[in-house]
């Protein structure tokens, strides 16, 4: 089982239902982004498993940033277990990802080499995903065509 974070005021939490568009859906660190068209709920295995596959494309080389972290907890109760005696024990945690937000951002790479890394990030995520890049990067490459 995973560690919780840090800081929380009660340990199990009501399963929500995900909705709506993201606050934020622009690149604040990153050249180039990853961003989450349909709402899911991005588990911490998904994104470690995304980041790794990242990174491994990357070849160790430019920056990585994570933008989500997994704090929602979803308990579960056991298998054959009979209805009533109180709610499960968490089994893992969740972030609750809405449509439009940004998960990973990445720089210091040419654009091809980034496009490759989040194309396979985007197959180990569980919702549709689009890569993304920044207005003035659009701009010096329509310039240099």
């Amino acid at each position: 089982m995973q560690q919780p974070p840090k800081n929380m005021k009660f340990r199990k939490r009501r399963k929500c239902r995900v909705g709506g568009k993201a606050r934020s859906s622009t690149l604040c660190f990153g050249e180039y982004g990853l961003r989450v068209d349909s709402p899911c709920r991005l588990t911490a295995r998904q994104i470690e498993s995304a980041r790794r596959a990242m990174v491994r494309a990357l070849k160790r080389g430019g920056k990585v940033w994570i933008r989500v972290f997994p704090d929602w907890p979803v308990s579960k109760k056991p298998l054959e277990v009979r209805q009533g005696k109180g709610k499960g024990n968490v089994e893992y945690y969740v972030f609750p990802c809405r449509a439009g937000t940004m998960v990973f951002e990445v720089s210091g790479v040419p654009v091809e080499l980034a496009r490759e890394a989040i194309r396979l990030a985007i197959s180990k995520l569980p919702a549709k995903a689009t890569f993304v890049m920044r207005e003035h990067q659009l701009s010096k490459e329509e310039d240099a065509s």
